[in-house]
């Protein structure tokens, strides 16, 4: 089965071929380094690395590990048995144990994650704790103290970099998977997706059925998007409207303009797509002068929202 989920398949086995923001690439790369992993909380959004990387370190230098999902083992039944006999015992490969805490953010705050401290106190000698999770602030104070967090989010400066090197990562992937390729397609999966790269390789995986991933995919992205915006207009969702307008930015104006006027079709009263034609022409054109695309945008969907009546 795992072989045949290219997300496993594929997973870096080394904290070098990980796609990681540089300060957290050369602190883990040093924890490697010296051989010394200490107690760690790995924080970030879903699908950036952190479970990867934990894995990929303890296999690098060898080490005896133990891994458990949180929100599907969070009782205290689970911490009572199954992790502190694995924690109590000693390595069979010499040096320490260490248990993966995946979604640990979903442990029981009142009962698992106070006794996972203790845990984490009381077998410190003989076995090492990394925490994994999507909100740390779900994670009690005292648990953080002694597995201090180090964030996965991607700083903005460094995003169009790391989607760079997945996109050449995506592309090996499907050299080898023989998969025919239109590289705009690929380039839109990631900028979908980023920085969920285990989203963008299942999405890849998805859409190469038919063996090949071209400009359909494209139109599949559009409707998807589209949907969510034309839900967002309808309800006077002005914040969630400027968050999909910042996602969405990397996208060509004129296209975009374009997928709006044949989507608002089906979406507004017949009485209101005349204000619509006339608002998108309008923004369209302006498109081609303005020097913030983002404000262009989003004043285009911000007038929409005020005038047409949807359906």
């Amino acid at each position: 089965m795992e072989e045949f989920l290219w997300v496993e398949k594929y997973r870096p086995l080394d904290i070098e071929s990980c796609v990681l923001p540089k300060e957290i690439k050369t602190t883990l790369s040093e924890f490697v380094t010296s051989g010394d992993i200490p107690n760690v909380t790995f924080a970030g959004p879903p699908g950036v690395g952190k479970t990867t990387v934990a894995k990929a370190m303890l296999d690098q230098l060898g080490l005896t590990y133990m891994m458990i999902n949180g929100s599907e083992e969070s009782g205290i039944d689970t911490l009572r048995v199954k992790l502190k006999n694995f924690a109590s015992t000693v390595s069979l490969h010499g040096g320490r144990k260490y248990l993966i805490i995946d979604e640990s953010d979903y442990l029981n705050s009142n009962s698992t994650q106070p006794a996972l401290r203790g845990m984490v106190e009381e077998f410190s000698a003989n076995c090492g704790f990394i925490l994994t999770c999507n909100y740390v602030n779900r994670i009690i104070p005292a648990l953080l103290s002694r597995c201090p967090v180090y964030d996965f989010s991607v700083p903005k400066d460094q995003s169009r970099v790391l989607q760079g090197e997945f996109f050449m990562r995506s592309l090996n992937i499907l050299k080898q998977e023989n998969i025919e390729y239109d590289k705009r397609a690929v380039v839109s999966l990631i900028q979908k997706y980023f920085p969920d790269w285990r989203r963008v390789i299942n999405e890849l995986q998805r859409y190469s059925v038919s063996g090949k991933i071209d400009a359909g995919v494209l139109v599949n992205i559009t409707n998807d998007n589209m949907g969510q915006l034309i839900s967002f207009m309808k309800n006077k969702e002005f914040t969630n409207v400027r968050e999909w307008v910042v996602d969405n930015l990397d996208n060509d104006p004129t296209r975009l303009f374009r997928c709006l006027y044949d989507n608002l079709y089906d979406s507004v009263d017949g009485g209101s797509i005349p204000h619509v034609v006339v608002i998108l022409g309008e923004y369209q054109y302006k498109a081609a002068f303005v020097a913030d695309q983002e404000i262009n945008t989003l004043a285009c969907l911000t007038e929409i929202m005020a005038r047409a009546k949807f359906r």
